[in-house]
């Protein structure tokens, strides 16, 4: 395999991993490069990166470009998140990137940061037959995931970052102590959320990951005689707590050697860490020392694997379950729609020529098409496209979720239209996506008419004259089904230019 390089655009600064892999797909990082660059300060005060901290984001580029390039990297990626991803003028820096490295930057969610970060920890933790809450860091925000075994089953992303306290706080003006007390009473805010992802879920284990947390690791050896600093227990972060609230920031540099850069935002981590902590009852952190990079680095392993695929796809197809189950779907006809679009898409291979990655996305949006009835039932396959659409789907990027919101709120009722707002605004091959899978769900719906599973067998058969024969099998004569797959069959043929017949 070739060289992999992953970059991390934090809040706080820019970070970058070039790693080899065997023929077994497993990472031997060769080198890694940090260069504290606060973007946070400026976007998180003012809404945009300043001129003089995007000259220091692309020194730190240049810098990464000949590494990268001495190491004869071959494939490069490179995300951004709360920082670059809220930034006013974020298209402007990240052309500028371009410009003078010919590497570009992907502001990705809270909810695809969690995932990498879960991608990473779950490569160097045991976590089968285990539910783990990780806490993950930042200096923009602070992404909370709940997993069971590898797969993860909620996540949400929490505005209190390290960076963004302190801008926000303002430390220097209030003081220490109203500071330390106004951002455990902002973090606060979170209880109610918080709350309803842990749930009734007992954790098992409780994962701390980002610098700031790495840093309580270091500290636990030195002020409470740590064996190691790979966990750190609730009693020890109180004791770390205090001893750093005792010193100046100064004085945290030079009693404890923390970098600049992380003395004044550590005081913020520990809080923000020992309250999601609390909220878990968990008595100990494990730190297993890994982010973003090396979730990335495993995701672009796995892109050149064959393998890719059905890994993808077992983790989106349970988050989009999850997601089902929380707006009340109907869960056997959905399963049987899916299995059912999926049946019909592998069968059809030769007309549609898409992907794996399109079969998912239609498997998705098959268990999803009727979620809008928990809004209406009137214009329900739009309130299903809003929902899709307003919520976070581990596994998919924002231009995926539209695509599986656009072939769900086709299933039923009209055609695909160049006045339709949400589908006009995809690209011309994103939109043929969406005509292609839309006409295939349609015809998956058609045979589930009565939510009563009474088509058991499906066969598509190419017949002459093009002509495309559907050959159904299951209990009784089937007629309302034959009737609505007639019904439903006017956009397959449109889209795919053969005469649907059915038997």
């Amino acid at each position: 395999m070739p060289k992999l390089a992953a970059i991390d655009v934090g809040s706080n600064a820019i970070r970058l991993a070039i790693a080899s892999a065997d023929g077994k797909g497993r990472l031997h990082i060769v080198q890694t490069n940090r260069e504290a660059v606060r973007l946070g300060a400026d976007v998180f005060a003012k809404g945009e990166i300043s001129d003089s901290r995007l000259v220091e984001a692309m020194d730190a580029f240049i810098k990464f470009r000949r590494l990268i390039n001495l190491h004869k990297a071959k494939l490069v990626r490179a995300v951004g998140t709360s920082a670059l991803r809220e930034a006013r003028n974020r298209d402007y820096c990240i052309n500028q990137i371009v410009k003078a490295t010919e590497i570009t930057i992907e502001p990705i969610s809270g909810e695809e940061e969690a995932r990498l970060v879960f991608l990473a920890t779950s490569r160097v933790v045991n976590l089968e037959g285990k539910t783990a809450l990780l806490i993950d860091i930042g200096g923009g925000s602070v992404e909370v995931t709940l997993a069971t075994g590898r797969e993860i089953i909620a996540t949400e992303s929490f505005g209190v970052g390290t960076v963004r306290l302190l801008q926000m706080l303002e430390p220097k003006k209030r003081g220490e102590r109203l500071f330390r007390q106004l951002a455990r009473e902002y973090i606060n805010i979170s209880n109610t959320r918080l709350r309803k992802e842990i749930g009734d879920h007992k954790v098992d284990l409780c994962i701390g990951t980002g610098g700031n947390v790495e840093s309580l690791g270091d500290l636990r050896v030195q002020l409470c005689n740590g064996k190691d600093d790979n966990s750190v227990s609730m009693d020890e972060l109180d004791s770390i707590l205090k001893e750093l609230q005792l010193r100046s920031y100064e004085d945290r540099i030079k009693d404890f050697g923390l970098r600049p850069d992380r003395a004044d935002v550590i005081v913020p981590a520990t809080i923000v860490l020992q309250h999601v902590a609390k909220e878990a009852q968990v008595q100990q952190i494990l730190i297993p020392r890994v982010g973003v990079r090396e979730g990335l680095l495993i995701d672009m392993v796995e892109g050149l694997k064959s393998t890719a695929g059905p890994l993808r796809r077992s983790q989106v197809i349970t988050f989009a379950k999850l997601l089902g189950r929380k707006y009340d779907y109907e869960i056997q006809h959905a399963l049987t729609v899916a299995r059912f679009a999926v049946e019909l898409f592998d069968s059809t291979k030769k007309l549609h020529k898409l992907s794996y990655d399109e079969r998912t996305l239609l498997e998705i949006a098959a268990l999803l098409h009727d979620i809008g009835y928990y809004i209406g039932v009137t214009d329900h396959h739009k309130h299903t496209y809003y929902l899709i659409n307003a919520s976070a789907i581990i596994g998919l990027d924002n231009t995926e979720k539209a695509i599986v919101a656009n072939v769900a709120r086709y299933h039923s009722r009209s055609f695909p239209k160049p006045d339709h707002k949400e589908y006009a605004s995809l690209s011309a091959k994103r939109r043929q996506i969406v005509v292609k899978l839309a006409a295939i769900l349609r015809l998956a719906e058609a045979l589930d008419r009565e939510h009563s599973n009474k088509v058991q067998q499906i066969k598509v058969i190419k017949g002459k004259k093009k002509k495309i024969i559907l050959r159904l099998r299951g209990q009784g004569d089937l007629l309302l089904e034959k009737w609505a797959l007639s019904n439903n069959s006017r956009l397959f043929e449109k889209v795919y230019k053969k005469e649907l017949v059915i038997e």
